[in-house]
């Protein structure tokens, strides 16, 4: 047995599940594989030394050199891109390594990213580059150190390959660690088809995987689409919260998990702005930050549509004569509940970042007027504001005040224990854009020792630490922040 076989236990229940989404493929050979980065407590929760994934077989395994009888399979999907339909997407450069079962007993896939050409590569040459693969394991740990939902670089590999993009570039996969690659996406391929059983197969496999507690419950495909809906509105909540802008959330990057996934044309906001866009082919900001909330719920409403087939089948079994027409009535009412979910998840992260007991809706519409009128830093204020050092970040400092005042009055009596509670859900640090591309920059010019300064930073994103202050503000300039789809 070699070193390989023994890191991880991989299963390859999807593949088993689901032939018809798993096309069998192997990763392309790579000439020389040197580990870059590796999250060693990623691997401590996967219950894997970290010493024997720096191995060469190890570094194998994390860029495809699988064992013997260990299958790796390219998953196929569809998606709605920028809203067009796309019926046949997949794993153009990717690979499911397979599935294990982490310390605590839950089920995580292991995926490549840059492994080579798949049968779905259209005309890509399947390959990464070191620095996009380095953005995601930067912004998957900030997310993750933010207590929001994500999937997670378990390590990036560079190949020993130069790869033609704008100019030859370091290569390198990814490996990345998901609750699951399902995504909207998948449905929508799946139901397509046309294929009942299919449909019917994957819908199982998810409730089994993230909704085991409605197995075999007779309305256990409504339960699946309310179970969706509900993570999504809590996933884009958090999102806003933090200022982060997703950039490309079509449905094939919109998880049945309600983890966030996908970090390509990504972004945080520096100054308060709904309309922000980042992403250097969104052209009309249909994924502008403003817009995330109206998004997800346009790509959950593509969801209902994929389902509506065993929906219809649910209400026929419970007698109901109008199948379809049932169908789509209940699929709507569990859309209908996005929004005040969304809004209550939205509304009690809102009040606890204002240091209130509850949510004041009217006072923090007010403020996010103030902030993007002004242009204030939109992580840096609620950091100020426990402070009492807010109003200093407003040229027009009246209409603060005012707005001040207002918020006084609803505070409690603890003026302490209001800051320190502030202190523990506002962060001093979030992968600042300019901060992210200089790390990148150095990284690939083989310099790695500011891209572990800056993990060091927003994986502990609460802590105000004198020794990481350069890394906490905004840039000086007001020069536009441009993204592209590495990843």
């Amino acid at each position: 047995m070699t070193a390989a076989a023994t890191l991880l236990d991989l299963d390859d229940a999807f593949a088993r599940a689901l032939p018809a989404l798993a096309t069998p493929w192997a990763a392309a050979p790579f000439p020389d594989p040197q580990l870059v980065v590796l999250n060693e407590p990623l691997a401590a929760e996967l219950g894997v030394d970290p010493a024997a994934l720096r191995t060469p077989a190890g570094t194998g395994l994390l860029v495809g050199r699988v064992p013997e009888g260990v299958r790796t399979v390219a998953q196929v999907y569809a998606g709605h891109q920028f809203g067009r339909y796309q019926p046949r997407l997949g794993d153009g450069r990717a690979l499911l390594l397979g599935e294990v079962r982490d310390v605590a007993g839950s089920r995580r896939d292991l995926h490549l990213k840059g492994s080579g050409r798949t049968p779905y590569a259209r005309n890509g040459d399947g390959k990464a580059v070191l620095g996009p693969m380095l953005r995601e394991y930067v912004l998957g740990e900030a997310m993750h150190a933010l207590g929001i939902p994500t999937t997670r670089a378990l390590s990036v590999v560079t190949t020993g390959e130069q790869v033609p993009r704008e100019r030859l570039l370091p290569g390198a996969v990814l490996c990345r660690v998901a609750a699951s690659h399902l995504r909207v996406g998948t449905f929508a391929y799946a139901a397509a088809t046309g294929d009942a059983a299919l449909l019917r197969d994957l819908a199982d496999h998810a409730i089994e995987r993230h909704h085991p507690g409605l197995v075999g419950a007779p309305d256990r495909y409504l339960g699946l689409l309310r179970g969706v809906v509900d993570a999504q509105a809590d996933l884009v909540a958090r999102w806003m919260l933090v200022g982060f802008v997703h950039g490309v959330m079509n449905t094939d990057n919109t998880t049945i998990s309600g983890e966030t996934i996908d970090y390509g044309p990504c972004a945080f906001l520096d100054a308060y702005d709904p309309a922000a866009v980042f992403s250097s082919i969104d052209h009309t900001g249909r994924y502008a930050y403003g817009n995330q909330p109206s998004m997800v719920l346009w790509n959950l409403a593509r969801f209902a549509e994929a389902l509506l087939p065993l929906l219809q089948a649910g209400t026929e079994a419970a007698g109901t004569d109008a199948g379809t027409d049932a169908a789509v009535e209940i699929a709507t009412e569990v859309l209908q509940g996005f929004a005040p979910r969304y809004q209550a998840a939205y509304d009690r992260g809102m009040a606890a970042k204002l240091g209130l007991d509850a949510p004041d809706p009217a006072l923090a519409a007010d403020l996010l007027e103030l902030l993007h009128a002004q242009r204030v830093d939109h992580t840096g204020f609620f950091r100020a504001l426990s402070a009492g050092t807010a109003r200093d970040l407003f040229t027009d400092r009246a209409p603060f005040e005012t707005w001040a005042a207002r918020r006084d009055a609803l505070l409690p009596d603890d003026r302490a224990a209001v800051a320190t509670a502030m202190d523990a859900v506002n962060p001093v640090h979030i992968p600042r854009n300019h901060r992210v591309e200089e790390a990148l920059d150095a990284a690939t010019a083989g310099d790695t020792g500011p891209l572990h300064r800056l993990v060091d930073a927003v994986t502990h994103p609460f802590d105000d630490r004198p020794d990481l202050t350069d890394l906490a503000g905004p840039p000086e300039d007001a020069t536009p922040y441009i993204t592209y789809c590495g990843t």
